[in-house]
């Protein structure tokens, strides 16, 4: 218990106790994870009578008994969430993820967190404060896509970079989100998107077009055995799983390789058979191979196939498809209509992906709330308009990158207003006055619909959050004027200027004490920015965010002081 006095004994009963003189009252649900073959005691402990500013606040806080300090501390009012066990297990002494007995199929549709681990992988001591607070917010599953992180060994070694997590560290991630009672569906790219592998000069032979490292060719006949490769070291580490997504979305070039073109012309299939026969290959093998496990694919490559070509391919009993359109302002009417097009074709279950980040812009480093909340309003007015059985769950996606090669865009800390206020909406249905403060007290936050505002929150990675808003809402823009519109600088020292090193020194009383004070700051934020960065993500990932967002407005304005100081030198 951590040095904490009151007394407690083992089960899985709720008990009270009183701390100290005066007498807190405090509440816990305790669970003595040994008899599920963990280690250690956890709990889920509720302070009633806790003050903050004078008011009466209700926290959970969540402990594990083998640690000094709770895992996590959340504040619940003034509407507490449905009351949520979190059992913060340690792993058994073989290593394996401890499964909880009765893992019974969801009697309502699946609500997952996509994690896009692709290039800014979170250390796990971020996962296990953040998945608490998914869960907490109305999250029932993760959707993990992996792609060079996952732990690949033998002939598939070349694929692992070298901030990849270890098998200990995935290991572990499943075990928090069991312990959160988060489905995990694993997601391994099978088709499109094989940049990650087919970059590698031992893969390169396998590329559909031999220029580009997009898509694999489904003709070679080492593909799928390298597909199933992959498959099974992924599912080796996921021996729970009972999804399992195949990806295959943007399979670009597919039909534009030479085999391709020698086939479609032979034969007179098309573009899309070909899809199809790739993919019930891939499907087909996770079914034999992995019984009880059920494939999930993209659906973009088949919205134009016809019922026909969908049935006669085999493909709708093997696989559930996922529908995704990131968009505010989707065609509801054209998204049902392609459900029961799929429904009519043989589909059994039906997923939808929506969107909490990574969906506005490449480049793009704060996450627009409004977009991702009506993008999710617009899937809920599709499942209201389809029978409730097709559905199997929603994905909220949030891209990393938009593909292997592309720079980063929002982070995951500067998401998690985003993807809180869509979780909330759909657990409630609406995006109500007392949603949002509910979704503010989760935060911490005071501050939902003006993001650049000094509000800044407690929330995991809520100094990233304020940082990284700072740095676009205020100090690139500072800088940009300077640059730019300053008409000191403009007018008095402009490159011409700069190149002769000649200044006014009447106009250095105006440009001076603006570019030093600025310079001041862009300091402070760079040096901070990356410190708390380094706390949640692999340096690697640090420095090639800190190059792209940070570094080119920092060197102008670097630049800039040098070439005024040297101006200085030089008096008229």
């Amino acid at each position: 218990m951590g040095g904490r006095g009151g007394r407690y004994k083992l089960g899985a009963e709720r008990y009270e106790r009183v701390w100290g003189a005066g007498g807190v009252g405090i509440s816990w649900e305790q669970r003595d994870m040994r008899e599920y073959g963990g280690v250690g005691i956890s709990w889920e402990q509720r302070d009633m009578k806790a003050r903050e500013n004078g008011e009466q606040k209700e926290y959970v806080e969540v402990w594990d008994g083998c640690a000094d300090q709770p895992l996590h501390r959340m504040l619940i009012m003034p509407a507490p969430p449905p009351p949520m066990l979190f059992l913060c297990c340690r792993p058994s002494d073989s290593g394996r993820a401890v499964t909880l007995p009765d893992r019974a199929v969801p009697a309502s549709p699946l609500v997952l967190v996509h994690l896009d681990l692709k290039g800014a992988p979170p250390k796990v001591s971020y996962l296990a404060e953040v998945l608490p607070l998914f869960s907490a917010l109305g999250a029932t599953g993760l959707l993990i896509e992996y792609e060079d992180t996952f732990p690949y060994y033998g002939e598939l070694l070349p694929l692992r970079a070298p901030h990849a997590y270890s098998p200990q560290e995935i290991r572990e991630i499943l075990r928090l989100a069991q312990s959160c009672q988060l489905e995990v569906i694993p997601l391994v790219q099978t088709f499109g998107h094989m940049e990650f592998v087919l970059k590698h000069k031992e893969f390169a032979h396998l590329r559909e077009v031999e220029a580009f490292p997009n898509t694999l060719n489904p003709h070679k006949e080492q593909s799928l055995p390298l597909v199933q490769a992959m498959i099974g070291q992924v599912m080796e580490l996921h021996p729970d799983a009972r999804w399992l997504h195949v990806g295959s979305d943007e399979v670009y070039c597919l039909g534009e390789g030479n085999e391709s073109k020698e086939i479609m012309a032979n034969t007179q299939i098309t573009v899309e058979e070909i899809f199809l026969h790739h993919l019930k290959s891939v499907t087909s093998h996770v079914a034999s191979t992995f019984p009880g496990v059920r494939p999930i694919a993209w659906d973009d490559m088949i919205r134009a196939a016809n019922e026909q070509a969908l049935t006669e391919s085999g493909v709708a009993p093997l696989v559930e498809l996922m529908l995704w359109d990131y968009s505010p302002d989707l065609d509801v009417d054209n998204k049902v209509a392609t459900v029961a097009k799929y429904k009519q074709s043989g589909f059994q279950k039906i997923w939808f992906a929506s969107a909490f980040k990574g969906a506005t812009g490449v480049r793009e480093q704060l996450t627009s709330i409004n977009h991702h909340l009506g993008n999710n309003s617009q899937w809920l007015k599709v499942a209201g308009k389809i029978p409730k059985e097709l559905l199997q769950g929603i994905a909220l996606t949030g891209w990393q990158r938009y593909d292997h090669f592309s720079v980063l865009c929002e982070l995951l800390p500067v998401a998690l207003p985003s993807v809180a206020v869509c979780l909330q909406f759909l657990k409630h249905g609406e995006y109500s006055d007392q949603v949002m403060e509910q979704v503010k007290s989760f935060l911490g936050m005071t501050e939902l619909e003006n993001l650049a505002s000094k509000c800044s929150g407690s929330f995991p990675g809520s100094k990233v959050f304020s940082l990284i808003t700072q740095l676009m809402c205020n100090l690139r823009p500072e800088l940009n004027e300077l640059l730019g519109e300053n008409r000191y600088v403009a007018g008095w020292f402009s490159p011409y200027h700069r190149r002769i090193n000649v200044i006014s020194p009447l106009m250095v009383q105006e440009i001076q004490p603006a570019t030093t004070s600025l310079m001041s700051r862009w300091q402070t934020l760079h040096d901070e920015l990356q410190n708390e960065l380094l706390q949640i993500y692999p340096p690697s990932a640090v420095a090639e965010w800190m190059e792209v967002n940070v570094l080119p407005w920092y060197l102008q304005l670097k630049k800039l002081a040098e070439e005024l100081n040297a101006a200085l030198q030089n008096p008229l």
